[in-house]
C-alpha cells in the first residue's frame, strides 16, 4: 500500500481547531467538513489540496479536542497520508479508526519542504521525497492497521469480519 501527493507543510501544534474550526461542527458530513479543512491555518488548502497530496508537519500535530471531524476532514480533502514528527495520541486512534494514513518520522517532518513530491510505503515505512531523492525510515504499519486503513476504518474491518 503507498501513497504519492504533494506536501502541505506546517509546523508545532497544530489543534484540531485550525484544521477543522469548531463553527463549522454542526455538521458530521465529509465532503462538508473537507470545504473548511486547514481554513484558520491555510486559507488556500481547500483550493490547491489535490487527491492524494500528503500533509507533514513538525510536533504534535492534531493536539486539542479528541474531535474525529479533525481526521475526517484532512481524509475526505483527499489527503492520502500525514507525517509528522509526533502526533497527539487522540488524533492518532481517530485517524486509524476512520481509516486516514498517518506516520511518525521526525527525519522526514525536518527533510520534507512544502510543494516537494512524496511517496510513502505504508508495508515498509520508507518515505522517499522524490523531488529532493532523499529517503526516510518510518514506523511501517503493522499488518492489523493496513487492514483497517484499507478498510476504510475501523467499523468497516469490523463489519467486514
Amino acid at each position: 500500500m503507498k501513497a504519492n501527493g504533494h506536501v502541505f507543510k506546517y509546523g508545532d501544534n497544530v489543534d484540531t481547531d485550525v484544521i477543522i474550526p469548531a463553527r463549522y461542527l454542526n455538521s458530521s458530513d465529509p465532503k462538508e467538513l473537507a470545504t473548511h479543512c486547514m481554513e484558520d491555518i491555510d486559507k488556500d488548502f481547500v483550493n490547491n489540496v489535490n487527491a492524494g497530496d500528503i500533509i507533514v508537519a513538525d510536533k504534535n500535530f492534531g493536539c486539542g479536542s479528541s474531535r474525529e471531524h479533525a481526521p475526517i476532514a484532512i481524509k475526505a480533502s483527499g489527503v492520502s497520508c500525514v507525517i509528522a514528527e509526533t502526533f497527539a495520541r487522540i488524533f492518532y486512534r481517530n485517524a486509524i479508526n476512520i481509516g486516514l494514513p498517518i506516520i511518525e518520522c521526525p527525519e522526514a517532518a525536518r527533510g520534507i519542504s512544502a510543494g516537494d513530491e512524496v511517496e510513502v510505503d505504508f508495508d515498509s515505512g520508507v518515505i522517499t521525497n522524490k523531488t529532493t531523492g532523499t529517503s526516510f525510515q518510518g514506523q511501517p504499519f503493522p499488518e492489523f492497521m493496513q487492514k483497517i486503513i484499507q478498510s476504510e476504518g475501523l467499523v468497516n474491518y469490523i463489519n467486514a469480519k
